[in-house]
């Protein structure tokens, strides 16, 4: 089932002038906060999406939480997803993300150096990512890594087709929609928010054709270990986590 969300609420006045350009952004109608409806809710500590029956609220912290630990403990660049995109002594490459999602491994990225675009096709998940990179720029600890990521919102394949020979990237990494099975793979509220606000995959060909050919040394694809290769194409090869597949397209 999707989430329909039509309106954004703020919960102080002095808020209001801010809302106004996030709802505009993201096509939404200023309305009072009520809980029995999804909304997008900007408080003035952050901007979240409340859906009713999914909890607390959903939104995005760049400096707690899974980001920290991540950043923290995420074994740096021996740890598979760095090797999937080619990170490794004397190699720090220049990624777009094209599936930004909650933009984890984007931050992963960039804390271990690289400079990384996001790219983002839903406007309320690129305005919760505008609103967490905005909030963390001026957090001593993150502050660096902030300044290497810039989150661009629109059509992914649109973007790359449109990229000029010198912005071309290193790498382009993609962490696809998949269609869950069971309802054991959404258990985390912000999954569940994620596959019910954007919805699978419907354009695998179309970016996986243009990643490949904007890429100058791979495309990285991340996939849930035992599914099929994405778009049905076969990779060079393939990194194993205990979870996760990254399938590696190489130039």
């Amino acid at each position: 089932m999707t989430v329909q969300i039509h309106s954004l609420a703020v919960t102080d006045a002095e808020l209001n002038d801010k809302a106004v350009l996030i709802a505009e952004r993201c096509g939404l109608q200023a309305a009072a906060l009520d809980s029995n409806i999804a909304q997008l809710v900007l408080t003035l500590s952050r901007l979240e999406i409340r859906v009713p029956g999914l909890g607390g609220p959903v939104f995005i912290d760049f400096t707690t939480g899974k980001y920290q630990h991540r950043r923290q403990f995420g074994g740096g660049r021996g740890q598979p997803l760095a090797k999937a995109v080619g990170l490794k002594k004397g190699a720090t490459p220049y990624i777009i993300d094209a599936t930004a999602g909650f933009g984890r491994d984007a931050f992963v990225f960039a804390s271990l150096g690289c400079r990384v675009t996001l790219i983002e096709q839903n406007p309320l998940m690129a305005a919760l990512l505008a609103d967490a990179l905005h909030r963390a720029v001026d957090d001593n600890e993150v502050t660096d890594i902030i300044s290497r990521m810039q989150l661009h919102q629109g059509n992914a394949v649109d973007y790359l087709a449109g990229l000029l020979e010198t912005d071309r990237p290193d790498v382009v990494y993609l962490d696809p929609m998949y269609p869950s099975r069971d309802k054991s793979a959404l258990v985390k509220k912000e999954m569940q928010l994620l596959h019910r606000l954007v919805g699978p995959d419907s354009n695998s060909s179309d970016l996986l054709n243009v990643s490949r050919e904007v890429a100058l040394k791979r495309v990285a694809v991340k996939r849930p270990k035992g599914a099929e290769f994405f778009a049905n194409q076969q990779p060079h090869v393939s990194i194993e986590s205990k979870n996760t597949r990254y399938d590696i397209y190489t130039r």
